[in-house]
């Protein structure tokens, strides 16, 4: 690793001095150390990063992390000596004042230990890959296809980091669905194991994570969402669903939509929509019981409205009265005679005292004027 740490400590007190690159790599381990001193009851942990020579966005984010963290617990961590480009790093992120970069280191060298940790040699993080796992990607790849141990030898990586990969299955979907999840992220691990070229010098966690977490979202996307929802409201939700535990913690009780809004740094209407977004992940099914209370119980099906034929009927009812009203008394007889008595041409005949030919041509005027003003 190209970060090397010295450790001191006095009394409540921790000091890291850090030289060289803290990057996705180191970041894991940074906050290992931190949290085994707040384990160890330090209330002020100091990372001396003067010559630090380079600091990406992980490792901003892990320092910010862990410094809301002791807070939580009342203790300190911030940066000291802080210079050149990592601070110019953590101006653009907005992070120096956050985590007091422009603050001297008050701690004479004369009363520092400076004890070396050896960050290789430290117990990978719960969840993270292993540091040597790179090595062993590039030992098996330089086996032949057809050598026995080169699948032996993947096998083991797989093994290695599939409990990172577990890690990150949790974080995804109901308790219930775990079991599918596991399987799709030791998936994505599979691939990335296969894919990843350890010549081009970037680290393994970084191309692995990413292709794991695309296989999760690709399984959400393919076989659990009834409705697609937006990739944004996507990503969205998972920042949700870390917000309402962070300030149900903080609250102790569950945070209103404004509350979930203000520390996401969103609008309200966002919020309230995702809400909504997230229910259509799982449809309801239509033999779900409604529990309204109801004897016997009543399932969505029977609740769900359908279309009634007779309804098509009502507009053209009240039409064809209209239209009814407009024909002679004669006529309307004849036609209620016919339709409404069910009566024959020769019966109506009698009744209205005209011929049979003579009632079948009303008959036909009658039912052709209404024909024609209905459709018109």
């Amino acid at each position: 690793m190209e970060l090397s740490v010295l450790s001191s400590t006095d009394g409540e007190r921790c000091l890291f001095e850090l030289t060289g690159v803290a990057d996705y790599a180191t970041a894991p381990y940074l906050r290992q150390l931190v949290f085994a001193q707040l384990d160890a009851g330090r209330r002020e942990i100091v990372l001396e990063a003067g010559r630090l020579r380079l600091i990406d966005a992980a490792a901003i984010r892990v320092l910010l992390y862990v410094r809301r963290r002791a807070e939580q617990h009342g203790a300190c961590v911030r940066l000291a000596g802080t210079n050149g480009t990592v601070l110019a790093a953590l101006e653009i992120v907005g992070a120096a004042k956050r985590l007091r970069a422009y603050d001297e280191l008050d701690w004479p060298v004369d009363e520092r230990q400076r004890e070396p940790i050896i960050l290789s040699e430290l117990p990978p993080p719960p969840g993270q890959f292993p540091a040597e796992v790179i090595e062993l990607v590039r030992r098996f790849r330089e086996l032949d296809p057809s050598d026995p141990q080169r699948l032996r030898a993947r096998n083991a990586v797989v093994e290695a980091c599939l409990p990172a990969a577990r890690r990150m299955a949790r974080r995804y979907g109901p308790p219930d669905a775990r079991g599918d999840l596991m399987q799709v992220a030791a998936l994505g691990l599979v691939k990335a194991v296969d894919g990843f070229d350890p010549e081009h010098g970037v680290d393994f966690g970084a191309y692995a994570t990413p292709t794991i977490i695309g296989e999760l979202k690709r399984y959400f996307r393919d076989r659990t969402s009834g409705v697609r929802v937006p990739r944004r409201l996507q990503d969205l939700r998972i920042r949700l669903q870390r917000a309402r535990d962070e300030l149900t913690q903080q609250l102790r009780r569950p945070p209103v939509i404004a509350e979930l809004a203000a520390y996401l740094g969103v609008a309200e209407r966002e919020v309230a929509e995702l809400i909504v977004a997230a229910r259509m992940l799982r449809p309801l099914s239509l033999e779900a019981p409604t529990h309204t209370g109801s004897e016997p119980e009543v399932t969505v099906a029977e609740t769900v409205g359908v279309d009634e034929p007779e309804y098509d009927l009502v507009e053209h009812q009240e039409a064809l009265r209209r239209l009814i009203a407009r024909l002679p008394e004669r006529e309307q007889r004849i036609l209620a005679l016919r339709f409404y008595g069910n009566h024959t041409q020769s019966e109506i005949a009698a009744a209205v005292g005209l011929s049979q030919m003579h009632v079948s041509r009303l008959l036909a005027h009658a039912l052709d004027f209404l024909r024609r003003h209905l459709n018109a």
